[in-house]
């Protein structure tokens, strides 16, 4: 494991072959070795998963060699760069995303655990329970809510909810997640055939504990996007691959979508399913999440028709109450 490129090379190949032995090697050295998750860069997006990821895909010994590009101030090289430096050499580029999006079209990673009739206040329905196979907690699981028979069917109504502790459960005002899931519900009653999709990606996908840290920081003066930004996440976590493998399971492949979100849209084109028609879902604000509703639609594009007053207070000091984008 010595200094030279020549040496580092020769100790790459000998790490990846099976049948070196611990006494081949001198400790420490200069190499670094690095052991991927099981389940790769759909468990942990990790540049140790990609690299045996892609390996594993090429159909090769689970092993690779991952380095850090450095542009000449010493600083890290990050994706322009490396896209000028992968031009410049000829080189094939791909980010971890593409490697998810990749895996997820590809593998199956949902598995039905139960299916039971539930009648509720909104409509007979039966509820089928999911369990993505990439997640340790056996007890996390996304629930379709299903109505009449829509394995085959062309145009099915479809809602996907992302899960809000706080709005749906104890009626917050802060969002307007909780109406929305009960005016999803009704709407597939009154159709006589569709599905709710209730995923567990509290807080756009941050979570309940930084969803109420969020909270705190939009009552300090932040919007929504900007807390979530704050905490050190994206403006919106959520991933739709694990969504549309379940409407697959389910037999569902053509879908009217309950949504205000053209992302949403996007997202679930984007794993194979076709999207005929948007149908919009809007809650009439309350004095307490006007200002969210109106980030919701400036800033993340969302199509809600809030008034021109709202828009412009929004634009110039949003203190977004609420955190979740349905």
């Amino acid at each position: 494991t010595g200094i030279s490129a020549e040496e580092r090379a020769r100790t790459a190949v000998l790490l990846s072959d099976p049948a070196s032995r611990s006494e081949d090697f001198f400790r420490p050295g200069h190499m670094f070795p690095l052991e991927a998750k099981p389940g790769g860069v759909l468990k942990r997006a990790g540049h140790t998963e990609a690299a045996v990821d892609l390996m594993t895909l090429a159909g090769l010994p689970p092993a690779g060699v991952i380095c850090e590009i450095m542009n000449e101030d010493g600083t890290m090289a990050r994706l322009p760069e490396l896209r000028t430096f992968a031009a410049q050499h000829g080189m094939k580029i791909v980010s971890i995303e593409d490697l998810i999006a990749y895996r997820s079209k590809r593998e199956r990673l949902v598995e039905k655990v139960a299916q039971v009739d539930l009648p509720t206040a909104h409509g007979h329905f039966v509820a089928h329970a999911y369990r993505n196979l990439m997640d340790d907690d056996r007890d996390h699981l996304h629930i379709a809510l299903v109505k009449g028979a829509v394995a085959g069917r062309k145009n099915v109504l479809v809602r996907v909810h992302s899960e809000c502790l706080t709005g749906d459960v104890f009626g917050s005002l802060r969002c307007d997640c909780g109406s929305q899931l009960v005016e999803a519900m009704d709407m597939v009653e009154r159709d006589g055939q569709g599905v709710v999709l209730y995923m567990r990606q509290e807080g756009r996908g941050i979570g309940i504990a930084d969803k109420l840290k969020a909270y705190e920081l939009q009552e300090r003066g932040l919007d929504t996007v900007e807390a979530n930004m704050a905490l050190g996440y994206p403006a919106d976590l959520r991933d739709y691959g694990i969504g549309a493998q379940i409407l697959q399971d389910l037999g569902v492949s053509s879908i009217r979508l309950i949504t205000n979100n053209p992302r949403k849209l996007v997202g679930l084109q984007g794993y194979g399913l076709e999207v005929v028609e948007r149908v919009p879902l809007v809650i009439p604000p309350n004095e307490h999440n006007e200002r969210y509703l109106g980030a919701k639609e400036v800033k993340l594009g969302h199509l809600l028709h809030v008034g021109a007053r709202d828009r412009k207070t929004c634009a110039v000091d949003e203190r977004g109450e609420g955190n979740e984008v349905n």
